[in-house]
């Protein structure tokens, strides 16, 4: 009910006599107030909002459906009456058929085409809205109306059809009856006073109904048309209207009722045809009609029901049974997997719908099925799968064929459309005896995933295989199936692998080290990947002894005998082992290996000897060990390739680990029956670094790199950026449950790959394994620019920022000139005139930091490591120091004599060692020094850390003080950020379950300029 202080709003209701169209129409309404009822005028029955005058009577104070959206503050209305009125009126817009000419104040109910009003004159009483009847008019509305014919018998033998129209059971004359759409009624009564009565129809008015209203009550048949009548006219009135004959003096025939006919129709290779017909008894002939456009699923009638019906005048439209058709095609359309419409199923689809959906069709009310050809024996097996898998020798050295085998009710499954059913997420498959299986099932669901995990389509569209690296993936095949057989040898390897029991191997007599357990670990480890013809990854931290570890591995094997099926060439020479080194470490493994293993051949290739075309054949032949540099090894890829190698091993693996290089290329193309990947850096940027490792000495772990993407880098890579939003917290909470979501799932992935490579990669870091190492502290100098030179600073920082952000939207095509632009920010962070000359008087602030720190280090005994990654500002440091008497020695990419400078430091020519990472970033033991100074922040936090163990290895006897310095506010504080970002992927694979998967994105530089 409306608040005491605010005006009551009414619904008037006026019947309208409708006003013939002249040339003037607009000089007033084309309808007035109905005063009497006229034979032959057209009326309406119209509403207009009101209000209850002060004087309590019903005004129109200037409302229109127009004005009152904005009169509720002028007129004091109540705010819920005012919405009711805006759902009235929208309500009619909804449906509303356009009459030209309409006066604009009123809305008519005849109009109102949705069943909707009902519901909403009810809340009207509800919320205290009043049906006002125009005068003293009263407004009633009713439960339900009807509309019916009663036939007569007329006592010439005529008959009388009398229209009856009740409402609750009361009757009304039909000539002062009107519809409202197809779903109710109003009438009209001049009476003292006027009466309106609305009501809702019970069932929806048909068109034959509606011809009925606004006419006399009734019609008579002479008695010479009864015969015509009874059998034409009332048989098709019967369609559409309820007949009867309260007197019972005319007998009324019941007309059978329209059957919706389903023809099925069965061809060859699974195709059934489906066409809906309604079959009519029309005046003893049997007559087919389509069903109705506007009843097909599609919502127009198809060309094969078009086709299917025979030409039929207009009168046999007419004689549709409306509500019988409706009620049908609802029951029929509660069948499920139903669709009323012509179509044609083709294979599972077919055979689902012929045993499944067919009978249930024939069984509803109604409806009768023809079936056309002869319908296979389709059926569903429903009972469990019964698995096998079986794995047997094949050609290829890394790779066994894989047979799986199911069966369901006795019935073979071929494991061929089995496999890319799966593949492709279908729900069933059809089988060639024509029963078909459900596929979601939880047997199918781990083989669809172990499936997913083992190989991408095109790899198993000859015959499913799998990698022998994969022990864990045949264990999850074992655990699903009801049975296995795998071949005998791919067992024994596979078990050690799952199990990790490795069996201790005897060392070799000629290794003269003394193994550290942890080395001794590893030396077991590598014979037994040796034996069994299977790669690795040897991955511990730097300075734990890999080069050992791997030399004792090769004598091991020239030791071995039982090797020499595989050690030896046909001819009966010995296959050497291959050792692919940086240029710079080559020197290092001729030279651990006369200290470790004397015995031994070794074999170096240097570009001096490439140059003067010495055959790799010749270096190789009595060798042992052929020791090469990864750029000999891509210049001269065919002699290598060429060369038969008992073993190939890669240090510094980090080097191959773009699949598209042409190191990477040759690293694969190398016929060696075991290769090993030596790096304490297996992942420095991204998943991808590891996959391309894997791909090199265990071919087959993981499927392509494309898969490998799909399934684990972008995964993980969600779950990261989702950590990184919740973090801050700039999600809501539906972003919030999605994110959480990624992160699981990313954990998920996390788990799975770490599953897939333990077996096959070997870590130990050094405060694991090396309790007698002696500390390492690390520490950050944050150094302030001068005032000039952060005056500097910042102004190219703008400049470059805006150049940047304009281009890293397209990075892959800008990438070089962003990376030119954060070069120069990181070298103007050092020095400015490494930019630009002219700014040599701007103080170096990191450079003067550093001498106060070089002068204590240095009077102190103390000798220390200095790392650039910018050789020109290595020059700036040798300047200072010659400046400051401090002696030094200098080591980059361009010094010659390189092994006399690294002795010259070891002997203790000066306290200090300049060198640049790309030239000394690994391959040194400089455990003589006990400081370390990181002048620069690198992209990389493993190649920081490979820096530092120069130094921080076995064989270091003091404490180890690493020094980064970093000039605040500036590139190079967001370059550390970056770093700890980056350390996180090594972290989530290697040791915890962190989560990060990515390399140098367009937000990290974006986040670089911020």
């Amino acid at each position: 009910m409306p608040a005491a202080s605010t005006m009551a709003l009414g619904l008037l209701l006026e019947l309208r006599q409708q006003t013939p169209r002249t040339i003037d129409r607009w000089r007033g309404p084309t309808a007035r107030t109905a005063s009497a009822i006229s034979t032959g005028a057209t009326y309406r029955l119209g509403a207009r909002p009101v209000v209850r005058g002060k004087s309590g009577r019903w005004v129109r104070q200037g409302l229109t459906w127009t004005t009152l959206p904005h009169q509720l503050h002028r007129l004091q209305l109540d705010a819920i009456q005012q919405a009711w009125f805006a759902q009235f009126a929208g309500l009619h817009r909804s449906t509303r058929v356009t009459y030209l000419g309409q006066d604009a104040d009123w809305l008519y109910l005849d109009e109102f085409l949705s069943p909707l009003l009902w519901p909403l004159l009810a809340d009207a009483a509800r919320l205290g809205i009043t049906l006002v009847g125009s005068g003293d008019a009263v407004i009633q509305v009713g439960g339900s109306a009807t509309i019916s014919l009663d036939l007569a018998a007329t006592a010439d033998g005529g008959i009388r059809l009398q229209t009856v129209v009740e409402i609750d059971g009361h009757p009304y004359p039909p000539a002062t009856t009107a519809a409202i759409g197809d779903h109710g009624i109003y009438s009209y009564a001049s009476s003292t006073p006027p009466h309106i009565t609305l009501a809702r129809a019970a069932e929806p008015i048909t068109d034959d109904q509606r011809r009925l209203l606004g006419r006399p009550e009734s019609v008579g048949v002479p008695k010479r048309d009864v015969p015509e009548f009874m059998s034409g006219y009332y048989r098709r009135l019967l369609r559409g209207i309820v007949m009867t004959s309260a007197d019972e003096s005319v007998v009324l025939p019941e007309a059978a009722p329209p059957e919706l006919v389903v023809t099925a129709t069965h061809s060859p290779g699974d195709r059934l045809t489906l066409e809906f017909e309604w079959e009519y008894d029309l005046d003893g002939e049997t007559v087919r009609l389509a069903v109705e456009p506007e009843e097909t699923a599609s919502g127009g009638r198809t060309g094969n029901d078009q086709g299917r019906e025979r030409d039929r005048g207009p009168d046999e439209e007419r004689d549709r049974d409306a509500n019988t058709e409706r009620a049908t095609l609802q029951r029929l359309r509660a069948v499920p997997g139903v669709a009323v419409r012509s179509q044609t199923l083709v294979g599972l689809d077919a055979a689902e719908f012929s045993a499944g959906v067919l009978p249930a069709i024939g069984a509803t009310d109604g409806v009768r099925v023809e079936v056309v050809g002869t319908a296979p024996d389709y059926r569903e097996l429903t009972e469990k799968p019964h698995l096998t898998v079986t794995t047997h020798e094949s050609d290829r050295t890394d790779w066994f064929d894989l047979g799986v085998t199911v069966t369901v009710e006795g019935h073979d499954v071929p494991f061929g459309p089995l496999f890319k059913a799966l593949a492709r997420g279908h729900k069933k498959l059809l089988l060639p005896d024509k029963s078909y299986l459900s596929l979601a099932q939880p047997v199918f669901d781990q083989l669809r995933e172990l499936i997913d995990e083992a190989a991408s389509l095109s790899e198993w569209e000859t015959s499913p295989r799998i990698s022998r690296y994969n022990a864990d993936l045949w264990a999850d095949f074992e655990d699903l199936a009801d049975q296995s057989e795998v071949a005998v040898s791919w067992r024994r390897a596979a078990a050690g692998l799952r199990d990790a029991t490795v069996e201790a191997t005897a060392l070799p007599r000629s290794l003269t080290a003394q193994l550290r357990p942890y080395q001794k670990q590893g030396y077991d480890w590598l014979a037994f990947l040796w034996r069994h013809r299977m790669g690795g990854i040897l991955a511990d931290d730097m300075g734990l002894g890999k080069t050992l570890q791997a030399l004792a591995l090769i004598a091991h094997a020239v030791e071995a005998h039982d090797a020499s099926v595989i050690h030896e060439n046909p001819d009966g020479a010995r296959r050497p082992f291959l050792v692919v080194a940086p240029t710079s470490v080559v020197s290092n493994w001729a030279a651990e290996a006369a200290k470790f293993t004397p015995t031994l051949t070794i074999r170096t290739i240097t570009a001096t000897q490439a140059k003067s075309r010495v055959a790799v054949t010749e270096s190789a032949r009595g060798a042992d060990i052929v020791v090469t540099s990864y750029a000999l090894l891509r210049l001269d890829a065919a002699a290598y390739t060429a060369h038969e190698w008992a073993g190939a091993i890669f240090d510094e693996a980090q080097f191959v680990k773009n699949p598209a290089s042409r190191a990477h290329e040759v690293a694969l193309d190398l016929r060696a029956p075991f290769k090993l990947a030596i790096t304490g850096t297996p992942l420095e940027n991204s998943l991808t670094d590891l996959w391309s490792l894997f791909e090199i000495t265990a071919p087959g772990l993981f499927p392509s790199l494309r898969r490998f993407t799909e399934e684990y880098v972008r995964p993980v890579g969600r779950g990261s950026n989702a950590k990184s939003r919740s973090d801050a917290g700039t999600v809501g909470v539906s972003g919030a449950r999605a994110d959480l979501e990624a992160q699981a799932y990313a954990r998920q992935r996390i788990a799975r790959l770490r599953k897939r490579i333990r077996p096959l990669m070997m870590r130990r870091t050094k405060e694991n394994v090396a309790g007698d190492l002696p500390a390492k502290q690390e520490q950050q100098l944050r150094i302030e620019l001068a005032p000039k030179h952060r005056r500097l600073y910042d102004t190219v920082l703008q400049r470059e920022r805006r150049k940047v952000f304009g281009l890293i939207d397209d990075l892959d095509k800008n990438r070089f000139i962003v990376f030119r632009s954060l070069t120069l920010l990181r070298m103007l962070s050092l020095d400015a005139s490494l930019v630009d000359e002219n700014y040599a008087d701007i103080p170096s602030s990191k450079l003067d930091a550093l001498l106060e720190q070089l002068d204590d280090v240095v009077a102190e005994g103390h000798r220390a490591l200095l790392f650039s990654q910018f050789t020109s500002y290595l020059g700036k440091v040798a300047q200072r120091l010659e400046a400051a008497g401090i002696d030094y020695v200098y080591l980059d990419g361009s010094t010659r004599r390189r092994a006399s400078v690294i002795a010259g430091f070891k002997e203790g020519v000066a306290p200090v060692f300049l060198i640049s990472l790309k030239a000394g970033g690994f391959g040194l033991n400089l455990t003589e020094a006990d400081y370390v100074f990181l002048l620069d922040p690198w992209w990389n936090p493993a190649a920081e850390t490979q820096a530092i163990d120069r130094t921080h290895r076995i064989g270091q006897t003091r404490n180890v003080m690493v020094y980064r310095m970093i000039a605040a506010d500036t590139i190079e504080e967001k370059v550390m950020a970056l770093g700890a970002r980056k350390a996180a992927l090594f972290d989530a694979v290697m040791d915890d379950d962190a989560l990060f998967s990515r390399a140098l994105t367009a937000d990290d530089i974006r986040g670089l300029l911020d």
